[in-house]
């Protein structure tokens, strides 16, 4: 990941040079970088939405083949031609964000490795409002903090996905909404507290997101219903 994390070593480096606070600076690399990658959660959750629509469909094909599964998968093939979805559309958007954020953890988690300047070893070490060293860990605060805001950003994306497969990924969906932010809670006491400034602040951005989505499902869906009335009268 190191050839994600020096680009973005000299971007937090170049914002420490403006801004001369290095827990501000990972603040609005966090900012810069969640809004860099809206638009691909944007596309990630509208090809879920657009496979949720189509879901009743597939399963009607799948009962109806189900003993014949290379017409079934036929079927599929037109199914999703015809609708214009793909069932790997969120596969791509979702490999684009582990990127990015394998990225952010190897510059975070050793900033130095990265960043060239020398100025940045003692900005790394610098206080930020109650943390004495921001490469320290904080024990409580902001791992708290930080799995909150994850399992509230967990729970609103998973009311994205709700209608897809929902009997066969309930187990897995309750599983990353209570286990994640636990594991989150767990590395966010080892690692940097600049790390968890960034994910903390990356989550609660992420909540935001989810609410507009959610938003836009729910006027699809409104949409979606009126052209059915009006067919409906015809």
């Amino acid at each position: 990941m190191g050839i994600l994390a020096k680009p973005l070593g000299f971007l937090l480096s170049w914002l420490y040079g403006m801004i001369g606070n290095y827990g501000i600076s990972l603040i609005v690399v966090t900012v810069i970088v969640k809004l860099c990658l809206y638009p691909v959660y944007a596309k990630s959750i509208k090809s879920t939405m657009r496979m949720t629509e189509v879901q009743p469909k597939m399963q009607e094909i799948q009962q109806k083949y189900a003993n014949d599964k290379a017409t079934m998968n036929e079927k599929l093939a037109e199914l999703y031609k015809e609708e214009g979805v793909s069932m790997y559309g969120g596969c791509l958007p979702m490999i684009v964000q582990m990127i990015v954020i394998m990225g952010l953890f190897a510059l975070l988690r050793n900033p130095m490795a990265y960043i060239a300047s020398d100025t940045m070893l003692f900005a790394i070490h610098e206080p930020f409002l109650w943390i004495n060293d921001l490469a320290q860990p904080d024990k409580w605060i902001l791992p708290i903090l930080a799995a909150l805001a994850t399992f509230v950003a967990t729970s609103l994306s998973q009311n994205q996905t709700a209608g897809a497969n929902a009997q066969q990924t309930k187990i897995m969906t309750n599983l990353m909404k209570y286990f994640f932010p636990i594991m989150i809670l767990w590395m966010a006491r080892s690692y940097p507290a600049g790390l968890a400034i960034y994910w903390s602040g990356s989550q609660i951005i992420q909540i935001f997101y989810n609410m507009r989505f959610a938003k836009m499902r729910k006027q699809s869906a409104e949409k979606k219903a009126k052209a059915s009335k009006k067919r409906a009268r015809a």
